[in-house]
Parts: C-alpha cells; structure tokens; sequence
C-alpha cells in the first residue's frame, strides 16, 4: 500500500524535511514512541503509540474534540471559473452543517484559462483530485465532482445521488471505521486515532486540513460573472501528519507553527493509499 506520508515527494510538500525517533523501553503503561519533526516553519510532531498514551491525552485534552459516531468525507473539486459548479458549492455548505459529514471544499485550477483566475485555487487540489483517477476508474476528472468517503464519486450538484453515496459507501466501511478524534491542548492540536477494530489492517496517512468555514468571491470575468459565490469549508492546507499502522497512535502539533491567513478550523481523517478508502475523520470548531 502506497502512503503518502511516507513518499518523500509529499513529505517535501509538506515541509517535512527529516525524522528523528526516540524509543522508550516498554514499561507497565506501554512502549512510547515519540517521533519529532523538524520543519522551517517549527513542525513538531509526537507520535505515541500506546493506547493508554492516548486515552490520557485525550483526557486532558481541551475542548474541540469531534461530535459522537462516524463522520463520512465529502470532498467537492469545484472552480470559481465552472459554471455549474455553484449549486454544489451551495450544496455542499449544507452539508457541512451536518454532525455526520466532514465537508471539504478542494478549489482547483485547471478552468483559470476560461477568463477568471480562482482566487483559493491550489494546484496540489488539482493533483489530489487526478490521484482518484485509478482507485475511482475514472478517465478524466471533472467539475464539480464530488468524492465520497474516498470510495466512489458523484456529480456534486445532484443532491439525490450525493446523499445515497453517503448512505452506501458508510456502510461498506463500517467494519473498518477508526476512532478519530481531534483537539486543542494548550499550544498543540492533538489527534487520536484508535486501533483497528479487527480482521486484517491496512496503513493510512492521517492528514491534516486547515479549513476557512466560509468565504464569499464576487466573481467579475468568466462564466460565473457577476455572481457573488460563497464557498464553505475551504481547504487552506493539506499535509500528512503521521502514519497509521493498526495500533493506537497520538500526533501532536504545534499550534503557532500551524497558523495559515484565513483558516479557523482544522479537520483530521485517515485514508488508506494514495486515492483510497478514508476510514476516520474528526473536526476542530477553531484551531
């Protein structure tokens, strides 16, 4: 199974640029395993992987962490330059109302030759989105598509057809669903995820997203002109944190170094592979 944590390429993009683990012998509570990032901009993760480690992190943990049951990962690829890409992006606003969705709005750029250059367009949406090429049999990719819980694909402006894909595709993972939880801890954001709940295990790539809850373009070229288009969690920044493997692990954050213009929220999920299943997920109201 390819992680993107572990592919240098990626862990570049996410400014990660060396490990250095320090491993504590097992005693009574558990074999600690902490694992420090050093980053230009102050990264610092510790990895735990102890399930006593993490339910006393979680403990303490300040408030923020993530609502009771499973949360399903809406991820819409939208442009401000798609014409018939606003009644998703109102779609999936309502979406991200819901206790039981994590919704996440992806901006790409690949339609900014159309008049109007998107303002939160980032090109690594744009790779993100062609990543599900293979693992979704999809030939090309498009606007808006909506990718649900990693595992299938819809137009995202019919509402019908993006609700039964979170009913189905949250049922087919249900016997692989992690505990995910996310939160603050004074200067850090902590996450948590659990161990898995049986049979055989997959690694995954806890990633971590930046969002801002609500940004409203006025749009003045290209097919959209002259709308006023308010997009719903925006992803700011999108980095791999650390490396699920099974067993219980905690990531620890540095809050400051952390900061981007414009977000307020952070989300955590699992997924498996580059384009995989996204087994756990968890929302922070303000980080």
């Amino acid at each position: 199974m390819v992680s993107p944590f572990r592919d240098s390429h990626l862990i570049v993009e996410a400014l990660i640029y060396s490990a250095v683990a320090h491993i504590v012998p097992k005693t009574d509570k558990g074999l600690f395993v902490q694992m420090r990032f050093l980053a230009p901009l102050g990264l610092v993760a510790a990895l735990v992987g102890s399930t006593a480690m993490a339910a006393e992190q979680a403990t303490v943990a300040k408030e923020g962490l993530a609502a009771d049951g499973p949360k399903s990962v809406v991820e819409l690829f939208t442009s401000q330059g798609c014409s018939s890409c606003p009644d998703a992006d109102a779609l999936l606003g309502r979406l991200a109302g819901r206790n039981d969705v994590l919704a996440l709005s992806f901006p790409v750029d690949y339609w900014d030759y159309l008049g109007w250059k998107d303002t939160l367009a980032n090109p690594k949406f744009s790779e993100r989105q062609k990543s599900y090429k293979g693992p979704l049999g999809v030939q090309m990719v498009y606007t808006p598509m909506m990718v649900v819980n990693g595992l299938t694909h819809v137009n995202g402006s019919d509402e019908s057809k993006v609700q039964t894909a979170i009913e189905k595709s949250a049922n087919i993972l249900a016997a692989t669903r992690v505990p995910l939880r996310i939160a603050e801890k004074g200067s850090h954001i902590v996450i948590d995820a659990g161990p898995a709940q049986g049979g055989s295990v997959k690694e995954a790539t806890i990633w971590l997203a930046q969002l801002s809850k609500s940004v409203p373009v006025p749009i003045t070229r290209g097919e959209n002109r002259g709308k006023t288009i308010t997009y719903h969690n925006v992803v700011r920044e999108l980095m791999p944190v650390g490396l699920w493997t099974g067993q219980a692990i905690t990531v620890q954050l540095d809050r400051p170094s952390l900061a981007r213009p414009g977000a307020e929220r952070c989300a955590a999920f699992l997924q498996q592979g580059r384009g995989g299943p996204i087994i756990g997920a968890a929302v922070l109201s303000e980080c």
